[in-house]
């Protein structure tokens, strides 16, 4: 094996990995909040999805006029790095299918990805799917729309480990604020908050099973709200425990002043970042045998099995960089070229 082989040629790993998608998910439904989100995107660049919000954004009744402006932001200039999704109303709303009949044939082939509100359990999940494959076969879409689905009924987890492994599906979010109403005043409002939705052990238990359900299924689990939207800190805080405590990969996020602070969070430190690429340039040389190698005043010993680990640490970092910002040392981003 040659010094110069890359990471993603010398690291293989037995199984299908998780999506790649950006590590912030970006809600809006106001038509000039949507704009917005997505001028910042194109300004930014792909370390955040934005996603138009037909559900809670539409006007009741107006679900389906609420769709055509979707579709227009979808295939406009705007979208300009194709990592914009659409959510949808639940599947069994009298308007899903005439939504999907706006937003499929207009707009399915700028979609990133279709999220599925409130499904109780996988037979939605199902009839969700044939209704947007059946559409996009009549609209000659020569690709699957990727679905997102939220977790946010008794239902829907009872059966996440089942969700996770439908093969339409690449991502479960959680959806906290419907998960703590669906029971009924026996979880305190103090569940929704920054800090007690870490807390409360109902609550906790459900983002931890969605978690382990997606990793499991090489699915990215997506972590809830954080309401606060102009306290920095407990949204920092929120996102730290998301990402260093429960295995999320992914966080929402509903006003644009919280988009940079979970990009952020979800990004490995300075000194993960050196560290990796120590590693993994060493191991390169050595042609990816084991190597000794100095940290913090001690030596230690890395095989394969961790230089999978700091491999994933250097991808984070790489999807996370926003445009115009910090990089990646030159001979780092080599291992990228491949990829980009």
């Amino acid at each position: 094996m040659s010094a110069l082989t890359p990471p993603h040629l010398a690291l293989v790993e037995e199984g299908p990995a998780a999506p790649d998608l950006p590590v912030c998910d970006h809600y809006c439904g106001v038509e000039a909040r949507m704009r917005k989100s997505l001028e910042l995107q194109a300004e930014w660049g792909p370390v955040f999805d934005v996603t138009l919000d037909g559900e809670d954004g539409a006007p009741v009744g107006g679900e389906v006029e609420h769709a055509h402006l979707m579709a227009e932001l979808l295939t406009s200039p705007l979208n300009a790095h194709g990592r914009v999704g659409a959510r949808v109303v639940p599947a069994s709303h009298p308007a899903f299918e005439a939504m999907l009949e706006v937003l499929i044939p207009k707009a399915g082939h700028r979609m990133a990805y279709l999220m599925i509100p409130k499904p109780d359990g996988l037979a939605d999940i199902q009839r969700a799917a044939d209704v947007v494959d059946a559409l996009s076969k009549a609209s000659g879409l020569a690709r699957r729309i990727p679905l997102h689905a939220l977790v946010e009924t008794h239902g829907a987890l009872q059966s996440v480990h089942s969700l996770a492994a439908h093969p339409r599906l690449e991502s479960l979010s959680f959806g906290l604020m419907d998960f703590v109403s669906a029971h009924r005043g026996a979880i305190p409002q103090s569940a929704m908050g920054a800090v007690g939705q870490f807390e409360h052990p109902l609550v906790l238990r459900a983002k931890l099973e969605i978690a382990a359900a997606c990793h499991a299924h090489a699915k990215v689990p997506s972590h809830c709200v954080v309401t606060e939207f102009k306290d920095q800190a407990a949204l920092k805080a929120a996102a730290l425990q998301a990402s260093q405590r429960l295995g999320y990969t992914r966080m929402w996020s509903i006003h644009p002043d919280q988009i940079r602070t979970i990009v952020e969070a979800f990004t490995p430190s300075a000194s993960e970042i050196e560290q990796a690429a120590e590693i993994l340039l060493a191991a390169q040389i050595a042609q990816w045998g084991p190597i000794r190698h100095q940290h913090q005043g001690r030596e230690q010993l890395h095989d394969r099995a961790s230089y999978r680990y700091f491999w994933q640490v250097l991808q984070r970092a790489h999807r996370t960089s926003f445009a115009h910002g910090p990089r990646l040392p030159a001979e780092v981003q080599a291992f990228f070229k491949h990829l980009d």
